[in-house]
């Protein structure tokens, strides 16, 4: 980060309140599927449980261990995932994607609040740890998914 300015816009105001906010920090106790996903470079983690009725996410727990960009894009993305479906999730990782590395647009709703972490476009050592929310819930989906495809007793 080259100067003060640069570190203000990085870690704005808006950016500290939702990383001092994460919703859903319980973890799940009865929950279909559960992944944990880190960041190399930095470090981050983040564990999330799942419940899912049908395709959709009935219930969400994670256990954030990021810095304040990984927390506020987990304390955003918790805010809209429940109700929501792996197809609707990866859509959103891969627009959040392309608009930290391409220049893409905002995530269409209900993702679109990850605008606050626009600022974070020049700091590629912290993509991953934003990201991360988005890989651990599919991976979890997925976990879920391989347990109801498991057969019966195994």
């Amino acid at each position: 980060m080259s100067d003060n300015n640069d570190m203000i816009n990085l870690y704005s105001k808006r950016i500290l309140a939702a990383a001092a906010n994460i919703p859903f920090t319980t973890p799940l106790t009865e929950f279909d599927g559960t992944a944990m996903r880190r960041s190399p470079l930095c470090g981050s983690n983040l564990r999330v449980w799942v419940k899912m009725e049908d395709t959709r996410i009935s219930a969400f727990g994670q256990d954030v261990k990021a810095c304040a960009l990984g927390q506020a894009a987990a304390s955003i993305f918790a805010n809209a995932v429940v109700g929501l479906t792996a197809d609707e999730i990866t859509k959103g990782r891969d627009q959040m994607f392309a608009m930290l590395t391409q220049d893409g647009d905002v995530p269409d709703t209900p993702f679109d609040e990850l605008e606050v972490l626009l600022p974070a476009r020049a700091y590629k050592n912290r993509h991953a740890s934003i990201m991360l929310c988005f890989e651990a819930t599919l991976d979890a989906i997925q976990d879920a998914d391989t347990k109801k495809r498991a057969p019966k007793g195994a």
